[in-house]
């Protein structure tokens, strides 16, 4: 009899387990270029260099590299999104079986598309830091050409902060990032201590570093996304409370002057725009579109 209770108070717990199990373990990876083993140069990142072919190969290597990692600790689906420039940098030839691939341009939430709350985990790869962080490969922050600074909350946010909040949105934590070593430093003050990162290179100026070698590269690659997947329960989704109060600062005037057209934006100095939102992908949405805004001039 008392085996009997035993079993039936089991039951559940099995049942709850079985139910994981059968749930699988789903990880989404966010791919920008700048940060990729190997790069110093955006003549490496340009679809139309010369040098982009190498850099594209290392991109994939460096992608590959994650997924053997993520599959070793026991993940049994991966999404990666292309989220470089046109966002068709990874040749679905070169990709791992394993994984699905997100190409192309525009789609909804750019380096974020697909992102929803079936993920139990988020990893950034190849990620660069802020526009005008110094000693930082290609620094920028969304777009080189006309974006100085963004703020949310009172806090400036490089892309991986921006991305982060995204994966945040939907009860998702990001528990991995690899780039050079600007980047690394501003993901773990921003996103916490314990998110585990992989420098591949020490900047030296904007358009030159220090190496990391590429086989070393890929094997740190491999060990942080397996290690960072098995410790999983130890990150948090990174989140902005509402409202959410944006601030984007332009490199020059003109290109603030058609966003202060729009209902809700305020022009708050002759570069910047502020607005407020409840829901933060709506506002992420906004500041992608005056930013569009600003480079049609």
């Amino acid at each position: 009899m008392k085996r009997t209770l035993a079993l039936i108070a089991v039951l559940p717990l099995l049942a709850t387990l079985n139910a994981a199990e059968a749930k699988g373990l789903k990880v989404y990876v966010s791919v920008d270029m700048e940060g990729i083993s190997g790069v110093v140069s955006s003549e490496q990142t340009n679809s139309e260099s010369r040098e982009y072919a190498a850099a594209r190969k290392w991109l994939a290597d460096d992608v590959n590299a994650v997924i053997a990692g993520l599959l070793a600790a026991g993940a049994t689906e991966i999404v990666v999104n292309d989220s470089h420039g046109g966002m068709r940098n990874i040749s679905p030839d070169d990709l791992r079986p394993e994984a699905s691939l997100i190409s192309g341009s525009p789609k909804p939430l750019s380096m974020m598309a697909g992102i929803d709350g079936t993920f139990d985990a988020c990893v950034f790869v190849g990620y660069h830091a802020e526009a005008g962080t110094a000693a930082a490969t290609l620094d920028h922050t969304i777009s080189g050409s006309s974006v100085y600074e963004i703020k949310v909350n009172g806090v400036e946010v490089p892309e991986l902060g921006l991305n982060a909040a995204i994966a945040g949105y939907y009860g998702v934590p990001v528990i991995m990032l690899s780039g050079d070593a600007a980047a690394c430093r501003q993901a773990g003050s921003l996103l916490g201590d314990n998110l585990v990162t992989v420098a591949v290179k020490e900047a030296l100026s904007r358009t030159a570093a220090k190496l990391v070698p590429l086989p070393e590269s890929r094997k740190r690659l491999q060990e942080a996304a397996r290690d960072a997947l098995a410790r999983r329960d130890q990150r948090r989704p990174f989140r902005f409370d509402p409202p959410c109060r944006f601030s984007l600062t332009f490199q020059n005037s003109a290109q603030a002057e058609p966003g202060e057209m729009l209902p809700g934006v305020t022009r708050a100095s002759a570069r910047t725009l502020t607005f407020s939102t409840q829901d933060y992908l709506e506002g992420v949405k906004i500041l992608r579109a005056l930013i569009a805004l600003a480079l049609a001039r």
